[in-house]
C-alpha cells in the first residue's frame, strides 16, 4: 500500500508499516564459535551436557556432611584432604570428617554442604564449624545453569559475548547461523564530496556513507559500498537495478524529499512500491521505505543526524528481523529530569539529543550541544536521545521526560 502523498505516519506506525511484512532471509551456514560473534541462530543450541558437569563449590571452605553438625554450639570435624578445581578428593568423606574445598572443585563423595572458609576455624587437623549451616549451601549443583538436553540457546538469537561463552562452556566447536545480511548502501547528490577529494563550491563531504558503513558493520552485515550517485535519475535507476540484484536490503541517503533533485521516492515508485516516504518525527520526517524485487529499500533523509535518528529508530529492527532475530530487542526508555525548558508543538515524536548524568538518587538530563538536523557533533557530545512524544507541547525546566539511552543502542 503506498502512502497518501498528503499524510505523514506516526512513530508507532511507522514502525509497524515497516515491520510486518518482513521475514527472515533464507540460508544457513555452520560457522566455528569464534566466527559467530554478531550471528544469528539458524537452529536452537541443544546442551550435550550438564553445565556445570558436576556439583561444585560455589566458595572456597570445608566440604561436609550436613547430619555429622550438632543441633547447638560448634562441632569439631577432622580434616582428611584437600579438593581442587581440576585435582578431586580421591576418597569419601566419612562420619565426622570434612574436606578442604576451593572454589569449583568437585564435591566430594557423601559430603552436600560447604561451610566457607570465613566461618569456620582450623584447629591442626581440625576443621571447627558454628552453627546454623543449612544443608547443600554454597553447593552448585550438576546441571544447574543448563541441564543435559535442554535447549540452551534458541533459534533467533543474536550471538554476543556470554553466547559465545556458553557455546564453548558446552563444548560446541561449531553452530549453524544465518547467513549475513547483504545490505547495499549509497549516498545521493551532487554536493556530496568523497573524502580525500577537494571540496567544491557548495560541497560538503559525505559523512553519512561512513556512518551507516559503521552501524553496519556493527550489525554484523555484509556490505556493499556503493559510493556517491549523482543527482541523475539515470545513474540512480542504474544504482538500484544493480543493488536490488545483489543485496536483501537497500539504504540511500539524501534525495527523498520534495525538491527538484529529489528522484529517490519517485524511482522507488516506478521500479518497485513505496509503502510511505513522510513520518511525523523530527528529525527525519523525509524517509521512504519500500521495495524492488527482493531488496528492502530504506531512504533515508540527507541530514547527518536524521540519518542516524531514523536508523536507530526504524532501520535497525527491521535489519534485525530480515537476519532471523526474534524476538527483538527491548526498546530501553525510562524517566530523567530535564535541566532546561525546550520549545515544541505537538504533532510529532521528536528526538533531542541529550546527556544523561546521576545528581544523588535522581537522573537530570541536558539538551546536549546544537539540535540542527546537520548538527553531528552533538551526536558525540550526547549520550542519549531526550524522546518527545507526538501529544507533548512545550517542556519546563524540571519536568520529567523519556530518554532513550545510546549504550548498547549503538
Amino acid at each position: 500500500m503506498t502512502q497518501n502523498p498528503q499524510t505523514s505516519l506516526g512513530m508507532a506506525a511507522a514502525r509497524q508499516a515497516i515491520l510486518a511484512p518482513l521475514t527472515a532471509i533464507a540460508g544457513r551456514e555452520r560457522v566455528s564459535i569464534r566466527d559467530a560473534l554478531t550471528r544469528v541462530l539458524a537452529e536452537p543450541v541443544i546442551a550435550p551436557c550438564n553445565v556445570p558437569a558436576h556439583d561444585n563449590a560455589a566458595m572456597d571452605g570445608y566440604a561436609i556432611r550436613h547430619v555429622d553438625l550438632a543441633p547447638a554450639g560448634t562441632t569439631r570435624l577432622q580434616v582428611v584432604g584437600t579438593a581442587f578445581a581440576g585435582r578431586p578428593f580421591s576418597g569419601r568423606i566419612g562420619a565426622g570428617q570434612a574436606v578442604r574445598i576451593m572454589t569449583g572443585a568437585e564435591i566430594p563423595q557423601g559430603a552436600d554442604t560447604i561451610v566457607i572458609q570465613e566461618h569456620a576455624r582450623a584447629e591442626g587437623a581440625s576443621a571447627i564449624i558454628p552453627a546454623n549451616q543449612e544443608p547443600l549451601q554454597n553447593v552448585r549443583r550438576a546441571g544447574e545453569d543448563v541441564a543435559q538436553g535442554s535447549i540452551a540457546l534458541p533459534s533467533g538469537k543474536r550471538c554476543g559475548a556470554a553466547e559465545i561463552g556458553l557455546i564453548a562452556s558446552l563444548g560446541i566447536p561449531e553452530v549453524s547461523v544465518v547467513r549475513r545480511l547483504r545490505v547495499a548502501f549509497f549516498s545521493t547528490g551532487d554536493e556530496i564530496a568523497t573524502i580525500g577529494q577537494r571540496l567544491g563550491p557548495g560541497q560538503v563531504y559525505d559523512s553519512n556513507r561512513y556512518t551507516l558503513f559503521s552501524a553496519l558493520t556493527l550489525l554484523g552485515c555484509e556490505l556493499l559500498d556503493m559510493g556517491v550517485i549523482e543527482d541523475n535519475p539515470t545513474a540512480l535507476e542504474q544504482a538500484f537495478i544493480d543493488a536490488s540484484a545483489n543485496a536483501d536490503a537497500i539504504l540511500t541517503s539524501g534525495g527523498v524529499s520534495v525538491g527538484e533533485a529529489d528522484f529517490i521516492r519517485a524511482l522507488m515508485a516506478r521500479l518497485g512500491d513505496v509503502a510511505f516516504w513522510k513520518i511525523d518525527i523530527k528529525p527525519g520526517r523525509p524517509m521512504a521505505f519500500g521495495r524492488i524485487g527482493n531488496a528492502w529499500i530504506f531512504g533515508l533523509p540527507g541530514n547527518p543526524v536524521a540519518v542516524m535518528v531514523t536508523f536507530y529508530q526504524f532501520v535497525k529492527d527491521a535489519l534485525l528481523t530480515l537476519s532471523g532475530v526474534s524476538p527483538l530487542p527491548e526498546r530501553v526508555l525510562f524517566d530523567a529530569t530535564i535541566t532546561s525548558s525546550v520549545a515544541k508543538r505537538p504533532g510529532r515524536c521528536e528526538f533531542l539529543r541529550g546527556h544523561l548524568a546521576r545528581a544523588g538518587a535522581e537522573r537530570t538530563v541536558s539538551v546536549a550541544g546544537a539540535q540542527g538536523s546537520g548538527a553531528l557533533k552533538s551526536m558525540s557530545d550526547a549520550n542519549c536521545f531526550i524522546v518527545l512524544p507526538e501529544d507533548q507541547g512545550n517542556v519546563a525546566a524540571g519536568a520529567t521526560v523519556p530518554v532513550q539511552p545510546f549504550d548498547g543502542l549503538f
